[in-house]
């Protein structure tokens, strides 16, 4: 008998910060970055494009929580009621991306947020966070007979980019619960196999 068989994978502990905003008071911009950029909402749900900004952006920290969707589950995901996929490009290309899922009682969640390697560095993403969480609170302009955004919420982790959780706090994100969870030891995925730059 193979004793391996019986053994669980390994696990480590992973600490998940929650951080809100009650007010558009709270944001604190970041400067404007290098001319090129632009930050642009992807209209039109299209589950190719939301599965290569995942991908190219995730694929170093760890994010596999979508990796097995379906088309038809992607496609759900992107026209819920009030969902907003915000890229970022530089000269034309993209950049990264930050997703909103606007929630009840007006609440609205970054679901996402983050840069591709390339682009970290470049006071990209704290313009983007700062567009993307403006665009939460106004959120409710572009979706009729939605409730005005009360509250803007984010988690994030330790296995997220180091600079993510100073990132929100300069923003003015205020952190409102931490906890510590235990998640499978699992390698980077990257934007596909074999792709760690």
């Amino acid at each position: 008998m193979n004793d391996s068989a019986h053994h669980s994978p390994a696990v480590s502990d992973v600490t998940v910060w929650s951080l809100e905003q009650t007010s558009p008071a709270d944001l604190t911009p970041a400067a404007a970055p290098a001319d090129g950029v632009t930050v642009t909402r992807a209209r039109t749900p299209l589950p190719e494009f939301s599965r290569f900004l995942y991908t190219a952006v995730g694929g170093d920290v760890r994010w596999t929580d979508r990796l097995g969707l379906t088309y038809t589950q992607w496609q759900e995901i992107l026209e819920r009621p009030g969902a907003e996929t915000w890229v970022a490009y530089e000269n034309g290309t993209p950049a990264g991306f930050i997703e909103l899922d606007a929630q009840e009682d007006g609440a609205v969640e970054i679901a996402y947020f983050g840069l591709i390697p390339a682009f970290r560095g470049r006071r990209i993403g704290g313009h983007l966070l700062s567009y993307g969480t403006a665009r939460a609170w106004d959120l409710a302009e572009r979706h009729p007979g939605r409730k005005p955004t009360e509250r803007v919420w984010v988690h994030t982790c330790s296995n997220d980019g180091p600079h993510a959780m100073d990132n929100y706090l300069r923003r003015g994100f205020r952190l409102f619960d931490t906890k510590v969870e235990q998640e499978p030891d699992v390698a980077n995925p990257g934007p596909w196999p074999g792709a760690h730059a």
